[in-house]
């Protein structure tokens, strides 16, 4: 899986065809409204081809001044990260300065660029778009991204430059270790490796890069990456902000489990659950430590509360486990080890399909889905799908009238006699 970033000045549609491409209206990655309104993530599949698309709109200063710094930032951090760049322009406002000037940066670097001029709506638009050939570009793509005219030949050029990196001889666990700057991340890995691998300053964001490192002590056997810390766009002045979260989106994505370090003294916040939920939508095994538990002043059911709290906020995922650790006291460190990789292993949970009906069919028949529209819904069987996380599926007679309360049942009947615990359980119904 690949990373496509779309760049290049206001107004040009950048969003827009970000849209087109994830094949929805908005980039939200949690169901929480407003949370990630600044950070446009999403997935694209173009010819059995899974890629992540960034778009890098909305990322500009105000003061004009200081415009023309801040976009070339973006672009080269977007050149930095991604693996091909579509480099948008406008035909209705022709060649700019400023579309010059991007060019100018991503001439420098020997990524696939991609110069893609939008709006071209009718053949007269088609004819006005050599003139960008003025820019000095070889060729470029005709597309318009409110009608999708275009796009196909578009991404037919997209992943023949896409790495297939899920394909990997590496069967070691990989876990991501992520979580809002300062929150103790570098310090939990200098900790377990014994090592001061990664710097670490009380300056949130000394991380910017997803560095990976193999651990193989105390009986354990995987990869452990370090991602750059995530903090919410308002809190922050650089554009590098929006690359850090990036960075840490690969890291999840690339990941089988990851570690939320969550710092006590803060509380469970916003931003923390923008991460739970990237990895929850990403089917990623999540074990959750609260960190700096040494600073907190503890009486006997503060644990307790605020495990109630965060389950509270991540619902309905909440069968996650929840660790109070300290790094700088050491205090629970290989506890949080074990509990990832016990994570990793119910990810890996497999079911036999007899015995999946065994248990399941009978409860069904008790607790069948509710009548809708006074027709009745049978499900006659259930399995397992042969997946890298769990996902299972139940055939129907009826399958469109299920409702989500009914999948959210069955998930927790599921969890009641099978160990999922830190794992996203995904259900699917289809027609029998």
């Amino acid at each position: 899986m690949g990373v496509v970033a779309i760049v290049g000045r206001p107004n040009v549609g950048k969003s827009t065809l970000f849209n087109r491409l994830i094949q929805k209206r908005e980039a939200i990655v949690e169901p929480t409204s407003g949370v990630t309104r600044d950070r446009h993530y999403g997935k694209a599949n173009w010819g059995g081809v899974s890629f992540t698309v960034i778009d890098t709109g909305g990322y500009v200063a105000n003061s004009e001044d200081i415009f023309q710094v801040e976009i070339d930032k973006q672009v080269e951090l977007a050149i930095e990260q991604a693996d091909v760049i579509l480099f948008l322009v406008s035909v209705t406002d022709g060649v700019v300065a400023m579309d010059r000037d991007i060019m100018q940066l991503l001439r420098k670097e020997r990524k696939p660029v991609l110069t893609v001029i939008n709006k071209v709506d009718n053949h007269h638009m088609a004819q006005l778009s050599v003139e960008f050939y003025d820019m000095g570009i070889a060729n470029y793509y005709n597309i318009s991204s409110i009608n999708g005219s275009g796009t196909g030949d578009l991404l037919d050029e997209v992943i023949k430059y896409l790495p297939n990196k899920e394909d990997t001889e590496d069967d070691k666990p990989k876990i991501a270790v992520v979580g809002r700057p300062n929150s103790g991340k570098s310090s939990f890995i200098n900790t377990i490796l014994g090592q001061d691998r990664y710097i670490v300053t009380n300056i949130a964001g000394t991380t910017r890069d997803s560095i990976e490192s193999n651990y193989s002590k105390f009986g354990f056997d995987f990869k452990i990456v370090d991602t750059a810390g995530i903090r919410r766009k308002s809190k922050v002045k650089e554009d590098l902000e929006f690359y850090a979260v990036m960075r840490s989106i690969r890291t999840i994505e690339y990941s089988d489990i990851c570690l939320l370090l969550v710092d006590a003294t803060r509380g469970f916040e916003g931003q923390d659950k923008s991460i739970f939920w990237i990895a929850e939508k990403n089917n990623k095994g999540v074990v959750i430590l609260v960190n700096k538990w040494d600073l907190m002043e503890k009486d006997t059911h503060l644990s307790k509360q605020i495990e109630e709290t965060i389950k509270n906020q991540i619902k309905p995922f909440s069968n996650v486990p929840i660790l109070f650790i300290s790094v700088l006291e050491k205090q629970r460190i290989l506890k949080a080890l074990h509990s990832a990789i016990a994570v990793y292993e119910n990810r890996n949970r497999r079911i036999h399909t007899k015995k999946l009906n065994e248990y399941l069919l009978p409860i069904i028949a008790k607790n069948p889905p509710p009548i809708s529209k006074g027709k009745e819904i049978k499900i006659k069987f259930c399995m397992q799908l042969p997946t890298k996380y769990p996902q299972f599926i139940f055939f129907a007679n009826l399958p469109q009238y299920i409702k989500e309360q009914y999948t959210r049942f069955l998930e927790n009947k599921i969890r009641q006699a099978y160990n999922f615990e830190g794992v996203p359980v995904r259900i699917f119904f289809r027609k029998k």
